[in-house]
């Protein structure tokens, strides 16, 4: 856990939906997209795919231009960072003069500033997660009488969709099987980052592999993620929890038990 991780855990007021605060970000501050330089902004699977979407370009493509993918040896999952500009301020590539061009799409961490959201349950017997204000020089939002609840924010940011896939995504990242200690295999890492966030390439796994031989997928479900990337998402999530954790979400063909089975007796490892 991060510095300032603890820091949050440890010594931050904790805010419900109910609390409120006051804040107010407009271009008439001195401050105005000062904030959009010299971050780090972890990208959710939901933030890729609506930033690639609203780019007009492929997940693959919007990965290896705007992002990068730090790694170190106590990482148990892959991370997606958006990739700076390379210039003096280490501004945000979707910023100019007149603030961010990406606005409608813009991702979590942006759209919900500046709130943040702790998530104890990385901690043995933690609580539930919680809000906090994120307070930093030279930020002017604050001077305002502009007042919110935690829960008016959140609905006011555009935040629920958002909200509704990053818990579905928690629900991944967080599973007991990394909290009790679990690590993956690089080729479950790179499963992982394929299925989260380079989903245009996941799709050409689902229907360009001998996934389908193997996995009974009703057709409905087929026709949906050919072309919904929120569809595929959820799709992926369910097969992530069959492959990373042997979860029942996956129907195996009969045909294929059979032949792992006959492989098996004749002596052939499958």
């Amino acid at each position: 856990m991060d510095n300032f991780k603890r820091e949050v855990l440890a010594g931050y007021p904790r805010l419900g939906a109910g609390d409120r605060f006051r804040f107010l970000c407009h271009r008439g501050a001195s401050c105005f997209t000062q904030c959009c330089a010299d971050v780090n902004i972890f990208l959710t699977p939901y933030d890729v795919i609506r930033m690639k979407n609203r780019a007009g370009i492929s997940s693959s493509e919007f990965l290896r231009k705007h992002t990068v993918s730090p790694f170190t040896k106590t990482q148990k999952l892959p991370a997606v960072l958006l990739k700076m500009r390379d210039d003096e301020r280490r501004t945000c590539p979707f910023v100019d003069g007149d603030g961010c061009t990406i606005y409608g799409d813009r991702p979590w961490p942006c759209r919900m500033y500046p709130l943040g959201v702790a998530s104890p349950k990385e901690q043995p017997g933690a609580e539930e997660e919680f809000y906090f204000l994120i307070r930093e020089p030279p930020c002017e939002g604050f001077e305002t009488d502009r007042e919110w609840t935690v829960a008016e924010w959140v609905r006011d940011q555009g935040a629920d969709e958002y909200d509704r896939f990053g818990g579905m995504f928690k629900e991944i990242a967080l599973h007991d099987f990394f909290l009790k200690g679990g690590t993956l295999l690089p080729e479950k890492m790179e499963m992982f980052y394929m299925v989260c966030y380079d989903v245009d390439r996941f799709r050409d796994f689902v229907f360009g592999s001998t996934f389908l031989k193997r996995f009974a997928v009703d057709d409905r479900t087929l026709e949906t993620i050919k072309s919904d990337d929120l569809e595929l998402l959820k799709f992926g999530f369910r097969w992530l929890r069959f492959s990373l954790f042997r979860e029942d979400t996956f129907k195996i063909r009969e045909e294929e038990i059979r032949r792992h089975r006959e492989g098996t007796a004749g002596g052939r490892h499958v």
